[in-house]
């Protein structure tokens, strides 16, 4: 019996040291250091041309990532700092990073078609949106936010209703600062049949071609102001 226990010792610790060296091996990617190739990219860029200040700040995900500012704004200064993949809590995260070396008069943002795809409640983006909205309000009480509703997209027509709600939490909580404006992009994007129109897509049913970057961008200019 007691060999029995002294093996048993033996095989634990063998496990135990055989678990720890696979953790060394391959640690699991912090996320604080997720989007660090993204934004060493940015601020490269930055040092070659440096971006304008006081401008119009473009922050959230690959909707804004891939969005041609110059082409939809051509009279305007803007900035694009979107990074494709991102959620609310991310651009919340790296705040400063992202929007304090811009000082921008304005600041758009595109967020939560991806969280509520990851399956975060309405409530927890908008909590996430607050936190956004917190930081803005400390560091730069003056600037303008317009915060673009989550899209109606065709891949992602289940979560059409999820969607709405976090919408309608966003707007609501807009309404309680005269700075921030919430813009609905809903109306424009769906069919006759309250669809989201597919010839605003790329082939991946989420991501935008010009059609839809043309719609956005009407709606968006007469608040750019």
């Amino acid at each position: 019996m007691l060999r029995l226990f002294f093996a048993f010792l033996a095989y634990f610790a063998a496990m135990t040291l055989a678990l720890s060296s696979l953790a060394e091996e391959k640690p699991a990617e912090s996320k604080a250091g997720k989007w660090d190739k993204d934004f060493a990219a940015m601020e490269a860029r930055d040092q070659m041309s440096p971006p304008p200040k006081k401008g119009i700040l473009f922050v959230g995900s690959s909707s804004i990532r891939m969005w041609d500012l110059a082409k939809s704004f051509p009279d305007r200064l803007t900035v694009n700092r979107g990074f494709g993949g991102s959620q609310l809590i991310d651009s919340v995260e790296h705040f400063d990073r992202l929007v304090l070396p811009h000082q921008p008069r304005i600041v758009v943002l595109y967020a939560g078609d991806n969280d509520i795809a990851a399956k975060k409640i309405p409530q927890q983006v908008a909590a996430d949106f607050a936190a956004f909205h917190k930081k803005l309000r400390a560091a730069l009480p003056e600037t303008k936010l317009i915060f673009l509703s989550i899209k109606p997209s065709v891949a992602r027509v289940k979560l059409l209703e999820t969607q709405r709600e976090a919408n309608e939490l966003v707007r609501k909580a807009c309404e309680q600062d005269k700075l921030c404006t919430f813009l609905s992009v809903e109306k424009p994007m769906l069919d006759e049949n309250g669809q989201p129109r597919s010839d605003l897509f790329l082939k991946d049913g989420l991501h935008m071609h010009n059609g839809g970057y043309k719609i956005w961008a009407e709606l968006l200019q007469p608040l750019l102001k």
